[in-house]
């Protein structure tokens, strides 16, 4: 396995792979890798002759009074675990490197970026459209993986890829949960173990809809209210936003179907939460 933090470095490797006929299969992150992350990177492994894993804490992705400088980090054990999941190369970049001074260009997806996580993070998923862009076009990969608990950022990053004509393949993956159903997450250290206990009012809430759409219940109003009802009896959550949208156009329905999302992001204690669901879908 082969670390590599210089910018161009990275791009004449691809370049040069990309000559040889290589195929790259490439797995961005922040870091901090968990079961979801190793799972991207095993498909990965299948869907390139060269595996690409980036780490790298994108600082125009947090706004002010967020939690870049503390946001956990353990490069070790990341490097482990890409060794393990069969990375070939890890790219590490710095910040001086990816943003120089002077730097003033960035990526926006109007849109898709305005509701949900848009609305309580402004200018987060420009900086997410931005650092993809430009790792895209450093790391020059055939096919990019992503999870879809981040349903909002992967659904701007394949409107990004289809509308600047990227050469990419963007693939969405599945959830990775714990037994008890909480939605993996490097922020899952924050949590103190009755904050722990506490987040899994998420995960019960996206299964009352689920289970409330089986049943044959279609308003979207009411779904929401079931969930909203379920967080509400966890005193240590606090709802930032619980929708149902549109899977496609994360426009808002009145009425639901099968492929319609339910998302959430709460607030538990300091910690806030993202999790999603696609009902009528299979897990």
């Amino acid at each position: 396995m082969k670390i590599i933090s210089a910018i161009e470095e990275m791009q004449q490797t691809a370049l040069g792979l990309k000559r040889q006929g290589k195929t790259i299969a490439f797995v961005p992150t922040m870091g901090y890798l968990h079961e979801g992350h190793a799972s991207l990177l095993r498909e990965g492994r299948t869907r390139g002759d060269i595996l690409v894993l980036s780490i790298f804490v994108n600082p125009i992705q947090f706004g002010q009074n967020e939690d870049l400088d503390s946001y956990p980090r353990d490069r070790e054990r990341d490097f482990r675990t890409a060794e393990a999941c069969g990375v070939d190369i890890v790219f590490t970049p710095m910040s001086a490197g990816m943003y120089p001074s002077g730097f003033q260009t960035g990526v926006a997806v109007r849109e898709l970026s305005q509701p949900l996580c848009g609305a309580s993070r402004p200018g987060h998923f420009d900086g997410v459209a931005t650092v993809v862009t430009k790792l895209f076009n450093i790391v020059q990969p055939d096919v990019a993986l992503f999870g879809r608990k981040d349903y909002q950022q992967l659904a701007v990053i394949r409107r990004m890829a289809a509308d600047l004509n990227l050469p990419v393949q963007v693939v969405g993956m599945p959830i990775v949960r714990e037994a008890d159903g909480l939605a993996l997450s490097s922020r899952n250290s924050y949590l103190s173990p009755a904050e722990r206990q506490a987040a899994l009012c998420l995960s019960r809430a996206l299964a009352r809809t689920r289970d409330r759409y089986a049943a044959g219940e279609r308003s979207a109003a009411a779904l929401k209210n079931e969930a909203l009802a379920v967080i509400a009896q966890e005193p240590l959550a606090a709802i930032d936003y619980l929708e149902v949208r549109d899977g496609a156009t994360l426009e808002p329905l009145q009425t639901v179907d099968s492929g319609t999302l339910v998302a959430l992001a709460v607030k538990v204690g300091q910690t806030r939460l993202i999790d999603n669901t696609i009902v009528g879908e299979e897990l």
